[in-house]
């Protein structure tokens, strides 16, 4: 199913309350879009997470529900909040730094990624068109999830860079393989967090809590363990699955990376059921 400017793929097989959410993997930029954009076609691949819609396309097969947008980051970030922009970013934004927020001004190398701060009407149009309809089948999604099960839990599937980048906190540090963020264990139960971590170093991966990424826009907006939606954001490594460089996977590690990924899934997916029964019981 299509809306907008992003795909939901259903469950098949038996459902799960698990919702797969991956908001960076798309690379399309409107036409109405691009006269404000002067990133470059290499940045565009460079900060989208690429692959990662491929590493995750078996979800659906273990009963997950798949939302994955289409669009850049760089018309608008999808695991940013609304208001996160600054006066260079937007027109008349507040005196505040924010280089790569729900706009993003600044390439992940720190480049000018815009041509000047957008118009207010051309900032609530990328808001009109793209974010706030993905945000209302996301929002939709989960609360499906909550009312068929009394829970739903969400894994923000992400990818990122293996070393650190110039702009960046950790710039120039290599970084663990897999990054479960819950904002300090508090958008999920323990659970969940749990088996994130131990699937991962299962297959013999370095794992890194919140560490540099403690979760985005998705952790802190609809992560609610207490009202039973729990989220996980998990960052891989990019090097477990492509070059960084060529932008080519990478045959030798592709296929353990998306077997990984499905069976995280299906773990997951079964945890949720057994963790919605004990609720219910």
């Amino acid at each position: 199913m299509t809306g907008g400017l992003f795909t939901v793929h259903t469950s098949e097989g038996t459902e799960t309350p698990l919702v797969v959410e991956i908001p960076h993997s798309g690379l399309e930029v409107p036409a109405h879009f691009l006269p404000d954009l002067l990133a470059s076609a290499r940045a565009l691949g460079r900060d989208a997470d690429l692959y990662v819609d491929e590493l995750y396309e078996e979800a659906q097969r273990e009963g997950a529900t798949v939302l994955v947008a289409r669009t850049s980051r760089y018309v608008v970030d999808l695991n940013r909040a609304e208001d996160d922009i600054d006066a260079h970013s937007v027109a008349g934004g507040p005196n505040v730094h924010s280089p790569r927020g729900v706009v993003w001004r600044n390439t992940g190398e720190g480049d000018r990624a815009l041509a000047a701060p957008l118009r207010r009407e051309a900032f609530e149009e990328r808001l009109r068109e793209v974010y706030r309809p993905y945000h209302a089948q996301l929002a939709a999604l989960i609360e499906q999830k909550r009312r068929r099960f009394g829970c739903a839990v969400v894994l923000a599937a992400h990818s990122m860079p293996s070393l650190g980048r110039a702009s960046h906190v950790d710039r120039g540090s290599p970084r663990a393989d897999v990054v479960p963020g819950t904002l300090g264990r508090t958008s999920a139960d323990a659970c969940f967090i749990d088996l994130v971590e131990a699937h991962a170093r299962e297959a013999g991966f370095s794992v890194a809590h919140d560490d540099p990424y403690k979760g985005g826009f998705t952790t802190q907006h609809y992560g609610r363990p207490g009202a039973g939606v729990h989220v996980v954001q998990v960052e891989l490594a990019r090097r477990l699955y492509m070059d960084e460089v060529t932008f080519r996977t990478r045959p030798d590690r592709f296929d353990f990376a998306q077997s990984w990924c499905r069976d995280l899934v299906a773990k997951l997916g079964r945890a949720a059921l057994t963790f919605s029964s004990a609720e219910e019981g």
